[in-house]
């Protein structure tokens, strides 16, 4: 099975890592990165960067395709050759798949045109305008296309995939090997339980980030 991971300058690290790791313990599984530029490729921060050495047209048919997020999206939402290249691929694909603002690229291409997905909880209201119909689920899966919300939501949909085409006891396996027991020492993950300040002050902090 082949496993490629759609990078871009500006990504967010966890988007792609997280599924990263669990993708690349799965059995029998080859796990490419892929940017229409190939090269060092940095992320947000400034202070991670992955050397990609596969193009867009080295990598044709993937079993699963998975986009990440990160402010690096808005460079990446007109029609173009990444574009092209996920809707080519997601003709054959088995999954296609999206994490944080990723969804917002895989939305702009169409392929979940009237369909539910979800995204980074500032990006929700951009969807309908997409044609897609948000959701505030963590996970959303519709066919063969999965979405997750923020950043480290695609850890979820990593094992949640796994299991779904490797079965339980391999998905459930690899979640011991990395030890992915969450067990945060705040209750402050979504904006349904962040305190009213904390969710203004993630506000301010993301002010520019996403349009309304």
């Amino acid at each position: 099975m082949q496993v490629a991971i759609v990078l871009y300058p500006n990504f967010t690290a966890l988007d792609v890592m997280g599924p990263y790791e669990v993708f690349a313990r799965l059995p029998d599984t080859e796990v490419v990165f892929v940017a229409e530029n190939p090269g060092l490729v940095t992320n947000d921060l400034k202070s991670v960067s992955i050397n990609v050495v596969a193009s867009l047209d080295d990598v044709t048919s993937p079993d699963v395709v998975l986009i990440g997020g990160g402010p690096g999206q808005s460079d990446n939402m007109e029609d173009g050759r990444l574009h092209e290249w996920l809707r080519a691929v997601d003709q054959t694909s088995t999954w296609t798949t999206s994490v944080c603002t990723g969804t917002l690229i895989l939305a702009a291409t169409g392929l979940l045109k009237g369909r539910p997905a979800t995204t980074h909880w500032g990006a929700l209201s951009q969807l309908p305008a997409l044609g897609v119909t948000p959701s505030h689920d963590r996970v959303v899966i519709d066919g063969k296309y999965a979405t997750a919300a923020g950043v480290s939501a695609g850890i979820d949909l990593a094992l949640t995939l796994a299991g779904t085409m490797m079965g339980d006891d391999v998905a459930q396996t690899v979640q011991l090997i990395i030890e992915y027991a969450p067990e945060p020492p705040y209750n402050s993950g979504s904006t349904s339980t962040a305190p009213p300040e904390i969710l203004e002050n993630a506000k301010r902090v993301l002010s520019g980030r996403f349009a309304d």
